[in-house]
This record gives C-alpha cells, sequence and structure tokens, in this order.
C-alpha cells in the first residue's frame, strides 16, 4: 500500500455513514477530520478513489468545522485518502451501497520517526518504498498481553531475540523513550517493544540487533483504566533438579493504570501507573563443605514500589509536551546467596530511584519537526553484609562463606537528553541531532572487602589451612567524580528512485576519561525493491559502532591508584592469621588498576546483506547473512605478573617489587562472528500470528569482556577462542494461537545450542593470584557445555461486563481478563554452571539448573 512521508500508523475510529439514496443508488459520503486532541482539522485534503479504477478520483477540504462532504456517490467500494501537513496521513477503505444517518470520524496523529520515505513524480503518482527493514521484531500492546511473561518484566521475555554479537561491554542497551536505562520497565506502561529498527541508523550508538527499543503509553482523551494481580505460588510448581525438596515460594504483583483528560479542555491528558511488587523466592544452594554436600534452599524475599505520573499538553497544533514523575523503591534480603555461596556470605541492600523526565515537541514549518527529550534523576543505593567483621572464605569450585565482605553505598545524580531535529526536502529525509546518555555526578562509599578474604584452591587445603591467596582492602573508599558521555549525529535517507532507497549517517561519540577524539562512525544502508510489486526487497548495510567503559572500571582507576584506596594480596599466607610469619601489612605493596595511555574506545564493525519477501499480505520471510568484527575491544591483564617459566617458585618476586598487581585495562582484543539469520513474521495461518526466528553462526573473541583475565598475562595466543556466547543454533518462536473464545494461547519457544566453558587446573602456577591457568596448550573455552530447550504458555480469556449496544462493541466496554501461564511448561531440566577446574570435586559436572516448571496466574480487569 501506498503511503507518503512520516506515515506511521492511525488511530481511527469509523462509523461509516451514506446518506441521501436516491432511487439510482447514488448516496453521500460525509464525515469530520480531528486530531487526537478532539480538535477538528480544517483545510485537510480528501480524496475519494473508486477501487476499482472506473472514475477518476474526487477532491474536497474540510471546512473551518473539520467537515467535508461528496455528492452523488455510486455504490461501491472507495479508498478514502486524507492529508494534512504536520499529521499523519490517513488511507481508508470504505463500502458504499446502503443509507447510514453516522458521518465519517477521522482522528489524524502527529508523525512520529520515519518508516517510509515517499516522493511525488511529475504525475502526481507517490512512489514509495519500504525504509524500515522487515526482519524487525515489533510487539504490540495486544503482542505482548497474550504473550507469557513472568512477572512484568516485558524485556527478560524478549531478550532471546537480541544478539549477543551486538552488545557492547554493558550488554544488552535498552532505550526508553530514546533514552537509556538499566531499569525495568513496568509492562502495564509499555506501548510498544521493537528489536532491530533501524540497525545502521547513526542515531543509536549500538547496531539494531544489540537493543531493545520501548515506547511507553501516552494520555488519552478519554477515561481508561487498568488493574491488575499476578500471583504465583510454589505449591503449583515443579521441583529444581538441585533442590531436595521444593521451596515456599509465592510472588505478588499488584499493578494499575488510569488515563484521560485532565480538566474540562481537550488538550491536557494524564497517565498514571503505579505497581507493587512482593516476591518471597528463594534460591538454591549446592556447594561441598567440609561437613559434606550442602543442598538447601534459602529465602531471598524481594520488595519494590514504583510510581508514575505523565501529563500531556497540546499548544495548538503544532506544540506538545510531556512530563512525566518517575518513583522507584526496592529492597532485597540475602543477596548473593545460591549455587557455592553459603547463606552465611550473604549481604542485604535497599536502592531508589527519582526521576523527572520531559519531552517537546514542535513542529517548526511542515517540512521541520523538532524534538526534545530530558530525563533528570536522583539515584542511590547501598548493602550490608550480614555477618560483619568476618573474613571472606572462598574455596574454588566448592563453597564461599564467611562474611559477605559487600559493604558499599552510591549516589548518583544524572542528565539524558536527545534533541533531533527531522527535515524533509524533495527526495531527502534528514535527521540529526545531539544525544547525551549519560552526564552525571558518582558517589561512592566502598568498604567492601575491607575484613579481607581467604582463597583456598581445593577442599582438601581448607581442611589442612592452606590457603593460596588472602586479599584485602585498606584505605579510603569515599569519593564523587563525574561521568560523561555524548553523541552527535546527521542521517541523510534518500529516494533514489521509486524502488530503490539509500541512508547515509554519521556519527560521533565521546567519553570522557578516554583519550581518542576521532570516534567518527560512517553508516550506510540501501533498499532495492526489483519487482513492480514491491514483494520483494533486496537489502544491505554496514556501520562502525563505538563502545564505553561503562562506571565501574572508571571507578577502579580512580579508587584503586594504590593511594587512595589499597589493595593488597599475599600469596600462601597463613591461616587465619595471614601475618604470622611476621610481616606487616602496611609494608605489603599495594594493587594497581589503571587504563593504559593509549586506550581508546572500542569499535564494532558490522555489515549484512539480506533479501526479504512478502509471501502473503500479513507475511514476509527474510533472509541475512550478518558479519561483526570487534576492534580493539577491551582486554585488562597484570603488567607486574611474575615472568615465565611457569610453574615458577612461590617466592618469586614481581618485576616491579614495590607494586602488587599492575592491572591495566588496553584496547587490544578482537571478535569476529558470522551469522545467516531466518525470519518469519506475521500471520503464518488462520490461527496463529507470530515471529520464528532461526540462526546459524559462530563467534570467536580473545576476551572475555571488560572484567575478564587471561590465563597467561605474557603469552595471549591461547585465549583465541570460542566466544563465552558462542552458540551455533539459535531457534525463537513468539506468537499466540487464536482459535475462537476460548482458544487464546501465546507461546514462546527457545532453543539453543550448548555454550563453551574453559578447562582450568584450578591453581595458580603463575603466581598472578588469579587460579585460571590452564593446562599446557588447552586454549580458553576449550569444553562443550549442553544446548537448553524452553517452552512458555499463557492461555488467557477475556470477560466482557457489558453487551453490545448504541453502536459500541462490547470490547468497547469493561472487561475482566484471566491468564494462567506456565513457564518452562515441560518441566525440562536445562543444566547449567559446568564446572572445568580439575581441581574440584565437580570437574565435568553440572552445579545447577535453569528454573524447573512454574505456573503464574493472572487477573486483570480494564475500561
Amino acid at each position: 500500500m501506498a503511503r507518503i512521508l512520516f506515515c506511521v500508523a492511525l488511530i481511527l475510529t469509523l462509523t461509516i455513514a451514506v446518506a441521501g439514496q436516491t432511487p439510482s443508488g447514488v448516496v453521500q459520503v460525509s464525515g469530520v477530520v480531528l486530531n487526537t486532541s478532539e480538535e477538528v482539522i480544517p483545510g485537510a485534503s480528501i480524496i475519494l478513489r473508486r477501487n476499482d479504477g472506473s472514475k477518476p478520483p474526487t477532491v474536497a477540504t474540510s471546512d473551518a468545522r473539520g467537515a467535508f462532504r461528496f455528492s452523488q456517490v455510486a455504490s461501491g467500494d472507495y479508498e478514502i485518502e486524507i492529508r494534512k501537513n504536520s499529521f499523519k496521513p490517513a488511507i481508508i477503505q470504505v463500502s458504499v451501497g446502503a443509507p447510514a444517518s453516522t458521518p465519517l470520524r477521522i482522528v489524524l496523529e502527529i508523525p512520529d520517526l520515519l518508516e517510509e520515505i515517499a516522493v511525488q513524480d511529475r504525475s502526481g503518482q507517490v512512489n514509495t518504498i519500504p525504509s524500515e527493514n522487515l526482519d524487525v521484531v515489533k510487539l504490540d500492546r495486544d503482542a505482548l498481553n497474550n504473550l507469557p511473561v513472568l512477572g512484568n518484566d516485558v524485556i527478560g521475555a524478549v531478550a532471546n531475540l537480541v544478539d549477543a554479537s551486538s552488545t557492547g561491554s554493558g550488554g544488552v542497551t535498552v532505550l526508553v523513550d530514546g533514552l537509556e536505562t538499566t531499569r525495568k520497565v513496568p509492562a502495564n506502561m509499555i506501548q510498544e517493544v521493537r528489536i532491530n529498527q533501524n540497525p545502521y541508523s547513526a542515531e543509536f550508538a549500538r547496531p539494531g540487533r544489540g537493543r531493545i527499543e520501548v515506547i511507553t503509553k501516552a494520555g488519552a482523551s478519554e477515561y481508561h483504566g487498568e488493574f491488575g494481580v499476578i500471583f504465583r505460588d510454589s505449591r503449583l510448581d515443579a521441583r529444581n533438579a538441585f533442590a531436595l525438596e521444593r521451596p515456599p515460594e509465592q510472588r505478588r504483583i499488584y499493578e494499575g493504570a488510569l488515563t484521560g483528560p485532565l480538566g474540562r479542555g481537550k488538550k491536557t491528558s494524564f497517565f498514571f501507573n503505579g505497581n507493587r511488587e512482593e516476591e518471597d523466592l528463594q534460591v538454591v544452594v549446592f556447594a561441598r563443605t567440609p561437613a559434606g554436600l550442602v543442598s538447601e534452599n534459602v529465602a531471598t524475599p524481594q520488595r519494590q514500589s514504583e510510581f508514575s505520573f505523565r501529563v500531556n499538553h497540546q499548544i495548538g497544533e503544532k506544540t506538545t509536551y510531556s512530563i512525566r514523575f518517575e518513583f522507584t523503591e526496592d529492597s532485597s534480603r540475602n543477596n548473593g546467596v545460591g549455587g557455592f555461596n553459603l547463606p552465611e556470605a550473604a549481604a542485604d541492600s535497599r536502592d531508589g530511584e527519582h526521576h523527572i523526565f520531559i519531552t517537546h515537541r514542535r513542529i517548526i514549518s511542515p517540512k521541520l519537526i523538532n524534538e526534545i527529550t530530558l530525563r533528570a534523576g536522583h539515584e542511590y543505593g547501598g548493602s550490608r553484609s550480614i555477618q560483619q567483621g568476618i573474613p571472606r572464605l572462598i574455596v574454588q569450585d566448592s563453597f564461599t562463606g564467611g562474611g559477605g565482605q559487600a559493604d558499599r553505598r552510591t549516589t548518583e545524580n544524572h542528565v539524558q537528553l536527545n534533541e533531533i531535529f527531522s527535515w524533509t526536502k524533495a527526495k531527502h529525509f534528514v535527521r540529526g541531532g545531539l544525544n547525551v546518555p549519560d552526564i552525571s555526578r558518582r558517589g561512592f562509599s566502598d568498604q567492601s572487602n575491607f575484613g579481607g578474604t581467604f582463597t583456598f584452591v581445593k577442599l582438601e587445603d581448607y581442611l589442612n589451612n592452606r590457603p593460596f591467596l588472602y586479599s584485602i582492602n585498606l584505605g579510603d573508599g569515599h569519593m564523587a567524580f563525574w561521568q560523561k558521555e555524548f553523541g552527535l549525529f546527521a542521517q541523510d535517507q534518500i529516494l533514489a528512485r521509486s524502488n530503490f532507497s539509500v541512508a547515509l549517517g554519521l556519527r560521533y561519540d565521546k567519553q570522557n576519561y578516554l583519550g581518542d577524539k576521532n570516534n567518527f562512525s560512517p553508516r550506510i544502508s540501501f533498499a532495492y525493491s526489483p519487482d513492480k510489486k514491491r514483494k520483494t526487497v533486496l537489502r544491505g548495510g554496514g556501520g562502525i559502532f563505538y563502545d564505553r567503559t561503562g562506571i565501574n572500571p572508571i571507578a577502579d582507576k580512580l579508587r584503586f591508584d594504590g593511594l587512595r584506596l589499597r589493595q593488597v594480596n599475599i600469596l600462601n599466607p597463613g591461616y587465619p592469621d595471614p601475618f604470622s610469619s611476621g610481616s606487616a601489612l602496611a609494608a605489603q605493596p599495594s594493587a594497581i588498576f589503571r587504563f593504559a595511555p593509549d586506550l581508546r574506545s572500542p569499535y564494532t564493525f558490522q555489515f549484512n546483506m539480506g533479501v526479504e519477501r512478502q509471501l502473503a499480505k500479513s507475511l514476509t520471510l527474510t533472509a541475512n547473512y550478518v558479519s561483526t568484527h570487534g576492534v580493539k575491544l577491551f582486554r585488562p591483564r597484570d603488567l607486574n605478573a611474575p615472568l615465565p617459566p611457569y610453574p615458577s617458585p612461590p617466592d618469586l618476586p614481581r618485576p616491579d617489587p614495590t607494586i602488587g598487581i599492575l592491572r591495566e585495562l588496553e584496547s587490544a582484543g578482537r571478535s569476529e562472528t558470522h551469522a545467516l539469520e531466518l525470519l518469519l513474521r506475521g500471520r503464518m495461518s488462520r490461527f496463529f500470528n507470530g515471529t520464528v526466528q532461526y540462526t546459524l553462526g559462530r563467534a570467536y573473541n580473545n576476551t572475555g569482556g571488560i572484567n575478564s583475565r587471561p590465563a597467561n598475562n605474557y603469552d595471549l595466543t591461547g585465549e583465541w577462542s570460542r566466544a563465552d556466547f558462542d552458540e551455533r543454533h539459535r531457534f525463537n518462536i513468539l506468537g499466540a494461537f487464536k482459535a475462537g473464545d476460548w482458544l487464546n494461547l501465546g507461546m514462546t519457544v527457545a532453543l539453543t545450542s550448548g555454550r563453551p566453558y574453559s578447562l582450568t587446573t584450578g591453581r595458580d602456577d603463575n603466581h598472578d593470584t588469579i587460579a585460571n591457568d590452564r593446562p599446557v596448550g588447552v586454549r580458553r573455552n576449550s569444553l562443550q557445555g549442553p544446548g537448553a530447550a524452553t517452552l512458555d504458555l499463557r492461555w488467557s480469556k477475556e470477560f466482557y461486563l457489558k453487551a453490545a449496544k448504541n453502536g459500541k462493541k462490547a470490547d468497547e466496554g469493561p472487561v475482566v481478563k484471566v491468564g494462567l501461564s506456565a513457564f518452562n511448561a515441560l518441566n525440562r531440566v536445562n543444566y547449567i554452571g559446568y564446572v572445568g577446574n580439575q581441581s574440584s570435586q565437580f570437574f565435568g559436572l553440572p552445579v545447577a539448573a535453569r528454573p524447573a516448571r512454574r505456573l503464574q496466574l493472572n487477573v486483570n480487569f480494564s475500561f
């Protein structure tokens, strides 16, 4: 279907009327054009076309009251197109042939982001070619309501569709209304979720396959409300494979939302939502201690309250404002427990966030739009170990006990900003502006590991009081610093021909504490449709994407400078007194963490070639080859480690005996990923609508990330191997079966090949304080873990509380929706946590499993 510039969506409520029928079958078609604030739109162009093309189009214009009328219209099927500068155009289908009394009522929206380019040729015909790639995954509100979502974590439910090779050091990038966030987004705030939208757009710092975009709900011109309860009880769940008994768990979530006009006018609306989560969950501890095998359940209760209030106001037809207040408080107990970590090593935490979110949108002219989005807020958090003043005890791959040593407090005051201009001219759509992901003042009060930590190679060494390492932090853990990140971008999307479009973009990124100033990233993409019906599109593109360090490496660099906060490591210490040999703590050299002098922002080069085919009206198939290359990736190593050969004597001095570990963050890593992706999206049968994704790929790199450490600091050849996230096969399904009122079954299927893990000796033969040494000639990630398979289901049924009457449908009235979800419905045991440590009694075995089957009840009332 041909659509013109700025055509994204249409909010349309339509009741057609044909009045004044004559004996010859000629009638009248009339209506009114409104905006989303229910204000009339005068001067709109309305074009009436007969679908069979037997008659030329007829044009009318809406009057001062927004009304229009076509007289003497013959019976038949028609298309009506409504256009008005600065609004999204509307195209509707009507059938004329019977008299009625109600006129057409058409509501036009202000345009959002460009999704198609359109130009008008000399003959007046509008030619379009989609600029949006069809392998984008879009989940609107209806689709999200049908998916099985654990709690209200929508982002977690769709995270399987993200390509791990496209993410940065901070993991998946989540954008909420254009701004990055690390918080969970409440489900009742979300209007739409998109993955891989405009993958090579210069507007974004990360590729489309590595980011999740969330669009939140806005206010409405009529009152609507939604209130729900999510409930789960362990009596309906299966037992975890590593638990001796099923733990007494319960999860309760209360959520509500209310929207409507504010005041008597129609230019102001509001949206309020609130959530309260009460989770009495438990984790499984599976460890081996001197008393034997430990397998027990430990309670980890969590509480979270979140509220937000949004006001939207429209000034005339060209300017809209929105302001949103957000408030979040959460607390949790027994953090860090589970797996090898015993309950005694736990810590409790409390966090909070307060934000204000402001957006301003102005249509400067019919060709120029300005959008400003600002988010400012205060965050705070802290954790406190349950056992104070007790050293932490780590027996590798056996158990961790003693004190938690996790005492710290953090504060953050930050601002985020986007200012974007969109301009159209003939065949061009230009978009450019400023991104500020973060300007913040961070405060740290770090007293972690002030009580010290003893580390043992194996359980036998613990029984014989032979730790191989004692570490402790000393000094001043209080500090504050500024974090600054920003980007500039410009992009031109050009319709070179009616069936060929190309997008050219350039982005610049910069963060403080990194010296490089040449982070320019060009982007290019194209789309070509060889057939006249535009059912086949050849698409490709490529670009450079820069990464950022995140906050923790910067904090480590400023704290662990050898003076402010000292980290002392002693090999082969006494136990329980590490200084029984007579050595003094003050005389021990301090560890230092620093950035390499030539440290720069790593970057990823990604390109793809693919073909898209429309198989049916609502069904598309895409096939894409994607190649990703990481250059100058972050990789830390100890530049002051004892020199080879290994194994070396325990008392071998470091090259510089005045300091301990010299951990330097370098830009020296690289990665290489190749993938073939097939995506089928849309209505695949009469009853099933959804997305099917299959990926065949391989991923190699020589760094496990910004916090990884090599086995040998002077020989890195063995680090090049399969990436930690490498999965040869990935298969995902998201969708819903609908067949009648009682069969509405949403589903997600996730099938993956196994990921690799490393074989290690468990010893520290090179005395770099990290017991990750590997046997001679063995590379990183040389072992293979098993695959995983998960099926999640959600059945739901709507009960309408009001019968259809007065021209309104039943679904426009109050409705109660009941849903029952089953996660891991087949209760398949998916083992994880395989131990590659040859010194561990668990060597070659899994020590954990993904959750067993869980059932969840949702009850929702809306009006």
